[in-house]
């Protein structure tokens, strides 16, 4: 079947098998890499992509479904080469060690900060909760979303970038 996507702002027209997944479309017909497939039962949300600006675990949402929505993957945080809050936040807070995790929890947190702009530490790991880092152990993914917050709150420099958000 032929399907339409918009990914990252940009329409996609494929041929897709109708039981494929979007992971896998993102992955193999996009090849947009930076959603990753873990699990393949929705527990670990290594594959969180945002549709229409909310987390979805693309492992277990058929391609053909999201014909209508706009699918936000990691790649399409970043903005004319200036990174995200959420993007900048995991890199000054050192909110990842192996990455495999990292850009489900990357998306789920931009879509937290869009709902509520200064959430509590209680609120990021509600919002974390349905994904797994194994090497972390939470605590610096929960600083790089207080990081993005506190920047995102004071604005972008001249350059586009966020400041240190100490």
């Amino acid at each position: 079947m032929q399907i339409t996507v918009s990914v990252n702002g940009e329409q996609h027209t494929r041929e897709v098998e109708p039981r494929l997944l979007l992971v896998h479309f993102l992955r193999d017909a996009l090849g947009l890499t930076g959603t990753h497939w873990g699990c393949d039962t929705s527990n670990c949300g290594t594959c969180v992509v945002l549709m229409d600006g909310e987390p979805a675990k693309s492992c277990t949402v058929l391609a053909a479904t999201a014909t209508g929505y706009e699918i936000t993957t990691v790649e399409g945080l970043q903005r004319d080469g200036v990174l995200d809050p959420v993007q900048q936040g995991f890199h000054e807070e050192h909110g990842l060690q192996c990455g495999f995790c990292t850009s489900g929890m990357m998306l789920t947190a931009r879509a937290l900060l869009d709902r509520n702009p200064d959430p509590t530490d209680r609120e990021i790991r509600e919002a974390i909760s349905g994904q797994i880092c194994r090497c972390t152990g939470y605590a610096m993914i929960v600083r790089s979303i207080r990081w993005a917050a506190r920047a995102q709150a004071e604005g972008p420099t001249e350059d586009g970038s966020h400041p240190a958000a100490d």
